[in-house]
Order: structure tokens, then C-alpha cells, then sequence
């Protein structure tokens, strides 16, 4: 959309991403986020906070977001972020970020917003019932990016389109101001296992916390029990697994099962191939089962044991939230002196 050949960013480099404080977290945002999280913070500055802001996008009971958002800063650290290494905080804590979201809605163009699909999905037919901070979502999003000057953003597949629109804004602000390599062009870090994890009632749907049945999805806070019957009673079909990948070709339930070992075991679904390919359901449902077992009930009871001391957290969020404003201010300040605010001339 912007058409420009912009000045390489020369900052260090820097992941920030957060998830939404709305809902219970499952598999799927421990395989496609956390524990890119944990991998990410032992090799570049990582700012993780909880999207508080966007969960308002449609309307949260306030006593229930409250306990919501430090549920997912329990599962952050539960799943292997360390406070000591990452930022952790709440993304309501740093008003940098609907400040520059500001100033972005006039950057961003209608028509860019109007192209983003999740919008589309969301709204369905009724999209005047909306509210505005759902449509511009997309633009929040990239203060949440931009106002930490991230080079790098985990995310799933779905994301994608945003980040693009993400390296518009900033080409654009860039090119507007005059400001050239003032806003990095981001790359979305989406590679290896967990990018997208599908339904255990469905596998051609995403695994989601919005799904009526329980048993579709794993839950951070299933005890090891619930674990093991849930994969027990996953949907599959009557083959047993093929020895090569091109085997599971239309059979998506299958090969969201060996996906699945395959992410929580950290080798390749080839590899888990190599090991059960030509056995049945029956032999790799139950090795499946122990192996999660093993890897989410810990994250759970961890989970637990810190959501029942919310002051700690609660300490974690306070010190966060004053390195990630340490770190905001400034970039909003700078960028107010550059679109000319009276406040920034000073």
C-alpha cells in the first residue's frame, strides 16, 4: 500500500506480543505463543504484555477482566517466562499505547481497514452492531508493535494480514514525516510447530476457547486426568497412521494428532511417523495422551498455585509496566516532536 524504499532500522532487536485477556487459555496458545515466548526471551529483549485494551473491544464484565488478565500473566510465567528476562504487563498500564494508537488512526487509511478479514469474520452481517474499537483493532495492534520499536512478533497464521498492515502504518509514518528507518518494517515470526493447532472434535477448525464442547481443546488448567480423557475421546478415523507425511493427506484429524506429539515432543511430524506410522489409534492416542499430560498439567498447577497469591502478579505487573513505559514514553514523545504537537516541541 505504501510505496516507498525505506531506510533500514538500525534499533536492536526486539520482540513484542501479547494475548488477549478474555477466556481461558488452551493448547493452542501455549503451542502457538507461550512457549514461542519462553524460546524468544533467552535470545532478544521481549516485551510480553496482556491485551486488556483489546479485550474491551467487546464488552468484558470488569470484575471478571481483572482476574482474566492476571490469569494469563499465571499461564505467561507458568509456561517458562521469566520476569527477570521478559517485560510482563498489562497493556492497559502503559497509556503509550492508545496514545500512538491515536495517532495511527490517521495514518491508517479506511481503506486498509476495510480489507482485513477478521473484522469481516467477526462482524458477520451485523457489522453496525459492532463497536469502533473492534474495526480498529488492526491500528491498536500496531502501537502495541511499534511503540516499543519491535523488529520481531510472534503470531499465528490469522495474524498475519495485521502485521501487514502494521508495516504499512509505519512505511507510511515513515514517509509522511520524513522520518525514514523511524519505524521498523516487522517481521512476523510464525515458523515451526504450533503455528496452528486444530480442533480434537474437528480438524479442519481452529482449536478455540469459544467452542461450545470442552472437549475440543485442552485447557492450561486441565489436571492430568482430564488431559488423558479428552485425547482419549478425540475424534480419528478407522486407518491406522501412514509411515510417510503425504499419508495424511485428507485426513486432518490424524494429522492434527501427529502434529500435536510432534510440537509437544519437539521433533517433526515425519519423525513421529518414523516411530507409530502402521499402528493404530489405539497404541498412539494413549502415548500421545502421556506425553501431554506430562508437558500441560505442570503449567496448570503452577498456574493455580499463582493465581491464588494475585500480589504476586500483581508485583510482576508493577515492575513491568514501569520498564515498558521506561521504554514507550520516549518513542511517543519523539514521535509527537516529529508530527509537530505542540507538547513534542519542547
Amino acid at each position: 500500500m505504501t510505496d516507498q524504499s525505506p531506510t533500514p532500522y538500525a534499533g536492536p532487536s526486539r520482540v513484542v506480543s501479547g494475548v488477549q485477556a478474555s477466556g481461558s487459555l488452551h493448547l493452542g496458545n501455549y503451542l502457538g505463543a507461550l512457549k514461542k515466548f519462553n524460546r524468544l526471551q533467552d535470545e532478544m529483549d521481549c516485551f510480553i504484555f496482556v491485551a486488556d485494551l483489546h479485550a474491551i473491544t467487546v464488552w468484558q464484565d470488569p470484575a471478571v477482566l481483572t482476574t482474566q488478565t492476571r490469569e494469563i500473566a499465571a499461564a505467561y510465567m507458568a509456561s517458562g517466562l521469566d520476569p527477570k528476562k521478559a517485560v510482563i504487563f498489562p497493556q492497559s498500564a502503559v497509556p503509550a499505547h492508545a496514545e500512538l494508537a491515536w495517532i495511527f488512526n490517521c495514518v491508517a487509511r479506511l481503506g486498509w481497514l476495510d480489507r482485513m478479514t477478521q473484522f469481516k469474520d467477526k462482524a458477520g452481517k451485523h457489522k453496525e452492531r459492532e463497536s469502533v474499537g473492534l474495526y480498529t483493532y488492526p491500528v491498536l495492534q500496531a502501537a502495541d508493535i511499534l511503540v516499543y520499536k519491535a523488529t520481531h512478533v510472534p503470531v499465528g497464521e490469522d495474524q498475519k494480514q495485521h502485521l501487514e498492515l502494521t508495516r504499512d502504518i509505519a512505511g507510511k509514518f515513515n514517509h509522511d514525516f520524513d522520518a525514514p528507518g523511524f519505524f521498523a518494517l516487522i517481521e512476523p515470526v510464525i515458523e515451526g510447530p504450533g503455528a496452528r493447532i486444530m480442533s480434537l472434535r474437528d480438524g479442519k477448525v481452529k482449536m478455540s476457547k469459544s467452542d461450545p464442547s470442552d472437549y475440543s481443546r485442552i485447557n492450561l488448567l486441565d489436571d492430568a486426568d482430564t488431559i488423558v480423557g479428552k485425547i482419549r475421546k478425540a475424534r480419528t478415523d478407522a486407518e491406522p497412521l501412514p509411515e510417510t507425511l503425504d499419508g495424511l493427506e485428507g485426513r486432518p484429524e490424524a494429522d492434527n494428532l501427529v502434529g500435536l506429539y510432534a510440537a509437544l515432543s519437539e521433533v517433526t511430524k515425519a519423525d513421529v511417523l518414523r516411530e507409530y506410522g502402521g499402528q493404530g489409534f489405539g497404541v498412539f492416542k494413549p502415548k500421545l495422551a502421556d506425553l501431554m499430560a506430562a508437558v500441560i498439567a505442570p503449567i496448570g498447577d503452577e498456574m493455580r498455585r499463582l493465581m491464588n497469591d494475585p500480589a504476586e502478579i500483581d508485583r510482576v505487573f508493577d515492575g513491568g509496566a514501569a520498564k515498558a513505559r521506561s521504554v514507550a514514553d520516549p518513542v511517543v514523545a519523539e514521535v509527537k516532536k516529529i508530527v509537530g504537537f505542540w507538547g513534542g516541541r519542547r
